[in-house]
């Protein structure tokens, strides 16, 4: 593993700052596929065990921000379930190789958090493979991007909050009886939650039930010593931009109108992941961490 370059680096330059040619894949995309390949944090991530010993659960682990995180949380000392659509065998297995170097046990759970009987049977099939569980990380979503909100099928409405937001009770509420005090709990809202565009208006509105979710779950959970926080990415280089999340003429300039001028890389927000699972975040609680490139997220 390529060590981390720790030397002062320009933000604006130090990861891929280039326009992206126009691609598209059917939903819900390959990593392995795309051009460029988003960086995760396969060669430059170096754990500190920070997480030693413990056991996490991360959806949408396969690629994008849940790849980042999965592979962080394995060098940090953790165990790692992931799940993904079975779909994406070809890029979870990746994971798995990268989460089996760093000597951590790697679950492979594929299926579909749309559906509340399998969310239930993945908690289950976690908790036994790793022999406990204490973190859980919601990263997995649905995206799609339609230019007249005339145009929203039903069909669309239902699957992207099934997936983005009904599936948070379905997973937590059996998750809950194994988790004991000191575990940690990790949403993944948007940007979109706090400035949303007018080609998601479904996918933003479930961005900001997520947030609201989190902050209540968190006050209710927190007598029983388990933190709740959230994530609020920006725009990010991951397949769901190219699997029908954003529209074809948007992706050569993805992210460049972000003060920052660039789409951030899964790989910048895999620290907050892990600063969120650890002990380092003790007094954190019900809060919500933006990685934007300089986008307000108030």
């Amino acid at each position: 593993m390529k060590e981390k370059n720790n030397k002062l680096q320009n933000p604006l330059t130090q990861y891929y700052a280039g326009t992206y040619e126009i691609q598209q894949q059917q939903a819900p995309g390959l990593q392995l596929e795309m051009k460029p390949k988003p960086d995760c944090g396969e060669e430059s991530y170096r754990g500190c065990n920070k997480l030693e010993g413990r056991k996490a659960l991360v959806t949408g682990g396969d690629s994008g921000i849940g790849r980042a995180a999965a592979i962080a949380y394995a060098r940090e000392g953790a165990d790692v379930a992931i799940n993904y659509l079975p779909f994406e065998q070809k890029d979870a297995e990746e994971v798995a190789k990268y989460i089996e170097e760093a000597g951590r046990k790697a679950v492979l759970i594929p299926g579909d958090i749309s559906d509340e009987a399998f969310c239930k049977e993945m908690v289950e099939k976690a908790y036994h493979e790793l022999g406990g569980l204490d973190i859980v990380a919601l990263v997995a979503g649905k995206q799609v991007a339609v230019k007249n909100f005339e145009d929203i099928t039903t069909e669309q409405l239902l699957k992207t909050f099934e997936t983005n937001v009904f599936s948070l009770f379905w997973i937590l509420q059996p998750a809950l009886k194994y988790m004991p005090a000191g575990s940690t709990i990790i949403t993944t809202t948007s940007i979109q939650a706090y400035r949303p565009s007018e080609i998601l208006v479904d996918y933003a509105s479930t961005k900001s039930a997520i947030m609201a979710f989190s902050r209540a779950l968190a006050k209710q959970l927190a007598p029983r010593g388990i933190r709740v926080n959230a994530v609020a990415p920006g725009p990010i280089w991951t397949p769901l931009q190219i699997s029908g999340g954003q529209l074809p003429e948007k992706l050569p300039h993805f992210g460049q109108s972000t003060p920052l001028k660039r789409a951030g890389q899964p790989a910048e927000l895999a620290g907050v992941y892990v600063f969120l699972a650890s002990p380092e975040s003790s007094y954190v609680t019900a809060e919500v961490y933006g990685v934007t490139g300089g986008e307000h997220t108030f």
